[in-house]
């Protein structure tokens, strides 16, 4: 009870007043009474009112700019419409709606081009024409979102048929994941 914001303070000697003097109380909780009475005065109300109004601001600026968004950010949009509040005070309002802005994920190279690999020479060169089942393949490798996280995903397409006729997927981009698209593959 001592280490209560002085609001649960207030409303514990407002409703123990019959039985102990509001001075005696206010000194045992260490808060002045001048706070106790204007607290009477005013109420709670007023503060939820105002808390209220702030919150349906909060949330709605939170969800125009995509929940990226946080307390910072949100009070300068406040006070450019005006609104006197202080960023602790968003803050605070923030955590008790349970707003937390997303992180902007750093950019991830997931190719390397600058290598002393060999390359394979381009033996299709752009003629995506076969006459004949099985007589070119050709192949990609990409990734994709799924529940579990990024996968990659190798595939391999008769030029003929246009059917996928090899595909594997995996965590890692490694020959691992090319060699068993090419295992699948008639």
């Amino acid at each position: 009870m001592l280490c209560e914001r002085p609001a649960v303070k207030y409303a514990f000697i407002k409703k123990n007043k019959q039985d102990w003097p509001v001075a005696f109380q206010c000194w045992v909780f260490s808060v002045s009474r001048s706070g106790y009475y204007r607290w009477c005065q005013l109420g709670e109300t007023q503060r939820n009112k105002s808390n209220q109004q702030l919150d349906s601001d909060i949330i709605e600026l939170f969800e125009h700019h995509k929940g990226r968004y946080g307390s910072p950010r949100i009070t300068k949009a406040l006070k450019d419409n005006n609104q006197c509040v202080n960023h602790k005070r968003v803050a605070k309002r923030m955590v008790a709606l349970g707003l937390r802005a997303k992180q902007a994920k750093k950019f991830k190279a997931t190719t390397d081009s600058k290598h002393d690999l060999p390359i394979a020479d381009n033996l299709l060169q752009q003629d995506f024409h076969a006459n004949k089942p099985n007589e070119k393949w050709v192949g990609d490798i990409t990734y994709i979102w799924t529940t579990q996280g990024w996968l990659y995903l190798a595939i391999f397409i008769d030029v003929f048929s246009r059917q996928v006729i090899g595909w594997s997927m995996a965590r890692r981009i490694n020959k691992g994941l090319v060699y068993d698209a090419l295992l699948m593959a008639p």
